[in-house]
């Protein structure tokens, strides 16, 4: 997968990830789990981001990691907000299938760059 369609992926969602949580703010959801979204969501696209000028390969993949790990976390709070109906099922499932594509391709570079060291 090339880093930049992954690049492109990620800031695409983030965009998503920032639309969605000026929605749950109209509708007076909780604001930490507002907070806890926005900073997730946004902080995969920017540690891809910040990935692409690595010092070398060992800091690639852990920028890499912590996009993987900012994604997990993106999927709990989407779990979370909709298991309290603050997001309706339309909402969850688009947002949730574009996290687990990033997830994977995430997950399938980073196999490929440690297959290769």
């Amino acid at each position: 997968m090339s880093a930049s369609v992954l690049c492109d992926k990620s800031k695409v969602f983030s965009n998503r990830v920032i639309a969605c949580c000026r929605v749950l703010k109209e509708r007076k959801v909780e604001y930490q789990l507002i907070d806890q979204l926005l900073r997730a969501g946004t902080s995969v696209g920017a540690n891809i981001a910040e990935a692409r000028y690595a010092n070398g390969t060992k800091d690639f993949v852990h920028k890499l990691r912590i996009a993987l790990k900012e994604i997990n976390e993106v999927e709990f709070w989407l779990d979370s907000l909709y298991g309290a109906r603050s997001i309706t099922e339309k909402e969850y499932s688009s947002m949730r299938s574009d996290a687990i594509a990033i997830r994977r391709m995430l997950s399938a570079s980073i196999r490929k760059i440690e297959a290769k060291s």
